[in-house]
């Protein structure tokens, strides 16, 4: 064999290598190897050989499930599709939460609402025990029709709610300023479908129809572009190979990402903690002070 014809090899050997190895980094989970069932007893369900996953409620329980890996900053993407029909008093929350009084969490939760009425997402982020920083959307499609991916980008400046990868909320780290921010304890991936049916739709005044049950959720196509926390690793990057599924490091908004975010806060925002003086007659939190579209 020749050098040249040798080296011509080795590069398509190299290249198919690094080619496995992107591919390898951009796949999404597998609900068996990434996930723990953590109540419900028979109504959370891995299926189709751990690519689905769904919870289900009834009028005596619930169900949820926790990822088994804890992480410490990341990009989480989870495809969901949400209770179909009457969901008034239903709640399906996706989070990233720590433990203890003093835990970090960053939350979508999706309020049930009668039939025909729109979802509520509702967003909030807790720091150190701390969340009172709530913002609540309307969505502009129908979440029950079919699957939309919900993404958390959380890095060390930012935490950006993306869905559909359009920018619905960023919330900056202003710990120079006195804001707490997330930033020191690892989180694990939760989520549960639950009877909240005392606050969840129109505070409380529509109750749940258990007439409608089982009501069920449906997950798949989960991926974690993140870094493994462990006592003895703090950072194990989940992506090593590939520059582009560890962009969400430094990830910020451009031009059209800020375009797009001004959008979804003008059209289909309808709470913002930011603008609600009743709340904060002493005046508003620190953050609010910065940019209306935070």
């Amino acid at each position: 064999m020749s050098f040249v014809r040798s080296r011509k090899l080795s590069s398509m050997l190299l290249f198919a290598l690094l080619f496995a190895c992107l591919m390898g980094a951009s796949k999404g989970g597998n609900f068996f190897q990434d996930f723990d069932i953590t109540w419900g007893d028979q109504r959370a369900k891995i299926l189709n050989g751990g690519q689905l996953l769904t919870l289900s409620l009834d009028k005596a329980s619930g169900s949820g499930f926790q990822s088994k890996n804890e992480y410490l900053f990341g990009r989480i993407d989870m495809q969901i599709k949400l209770v179909a029909g009457n969901s008034a008093g239903t709640v399906t929350a996706y989070y990233l939460s720590s433990q203890g009084s003093t835990h970090d969490e960053i939350d979508f939760e999706f309020l049930g609402n009668a039939t025909g009425e729109p979802y509520i997402l509702h967003t909030n982020v807790f720091s150190q025990g701390k969340g009172d920083r709530e913002q609540q959307f309307y969505l502009w499609f129908d979440p029950t029709k079919a699957f939309h991916t919900y993404s958390i980008v959380w890095n060390k400046q930012r935490i950006i709610f993306l869905v559909d990868n359009i920018p619905i909320r960023v919330f900056h780290n202003l710990e120079s300023v006195g804001v707490p921010f997330p930033n020191k304890q690892a989180m694990r991936i939760h989520s549960s479908l639950w009877n909240a049916d005392d606050w969840a739709t129109r505070g409380g005044l529509v109750k749940t129809d258990w007439t409608q049950a089982p009501f069920t959720a449906s997950y798949r196509n989960f991926k974690a572009n993140a870094c493994i926390w462990s006592p003895a690793s703090p950072c194990t990057s989940t992506s090593p190979n590939s520059v582009q599924d560890n962009a969400w490091q430094v990830q910020a908004l451009d031009a059209p990402g800020r375009n797009r975010l001004r959008w979804v806060q003008q059209k289909y925002m309808i709470y913002n903690y930011c603008t609600d003086l009743k709340r904060f007659p002493q005046g508003l939190p620190p953050e609010c002070k910065r940019s209306r579209f935070l």
